[in-house]
């Protein structure tokens, strides 16, 4: 892409996608119809990471808070996921991308947990790219999740309470093994953070568009990669023009 340096390209972008509902209200059209088109915006960011490059791609796909949606509109998310999931495994196994979850995934059906399972077992050996998608997913409950894990080390005495640091928090939560995202994109122009990796975006950068997430596409988001690289990321240091 000659639009973006190919040299300064986030490692990891996380996007917060928002705005189904609103896009399909302007329309005066269902929710469920702006869910699928979101769906569609998906697969079009997808499709572009991948092909410039970016390695790590997350998705806020679906929140703890939203069960609390009713429950047609649950089932048709639920239904929208497993045919994105079947529809989409050939393209990821043709551009080598590798699916994974986080989130409390157990509370999902049980049809697209075996799904989800499945096209994770098919696409394991991937490598160039990583999507993941945040399902019954909420920082707040990973962090508790993750205490959880290291207190119950402790008490069977495989570690001592004082070696607990940042790297074995790191390691206890969902996103274990993966890099801390460089890049956070939320659209719909929402000013919040909506409980998504909270420990995870301590440093990562923000771009926050008005957009609606079904209208997002190649122009918004390389917009935002434009963006990224004009910033002087400084991790609590002096940057580079000597700004703290």
């Amino acid at each position: 892409m000659t639009s973006i340096d190919s040299r300064r390209l986030p490692d990891h972008v996380a996007i917060i996608m928002d705005g189904n509902g609103r896009w399909a209200k302007k329309k005066g059209l269902s929710r469920i119809l702006g869910h699928q088109q979101g769906a569609d915006a998906v697969r079009e960011i997808v499709t572009l990471s991948r092909e410039i490059g970016i390695r790590w791609l997350t998705l806020y796909a679906f929140s703890e808070e939203n069960w609390k949606r009713p429950a047609h509109e649950v089932q048709a998310l639920m239904r929208l996921l497993n045919r994105f999931l079947k529809n989409e495994l050939g393209e990821m196994q043709k551009n080598g991308i590798r699916l994974k979850t986080i989130g409390r995934t157990s509370r999902l059906p049980k049809r697209t947990r075996d799904i989800l399972l499945d096209t994770m077992e098919k696409t394991s050996s991937n490598s160039r790219m990583t999507l993941t998608l945040a399902l019954s997913y909420g920082g707040r409950q990973e962090i508790l999740d993750a205490i959880l894990k290291i207190v119950a080390r402790v008490q069977q005495g495989e570690m001592a309470a004082d070696e607990v640091t940042e790297q074995v928090v790191s390691d206890a939560l969902y996103t274990s093994g993966m890099p801390d995202p460089d890049l956070l994109i939320r659209t719909s122009g929402e000013y919040r953070i909506s409980n998504f990796l909270l420990w995870q975006i301590s440093y990562s950068e923000i771009f926050i568009t008005p957009t609606l997430w079904p209208d997002f596409g190649k122009n918004e988001y390389l917009a935002a990669i434009r963006d990224y690289q004009k910033r002087d990321r400084r991790f609590g240091g002096i940057g580079t023009g000597g700004r703290s």
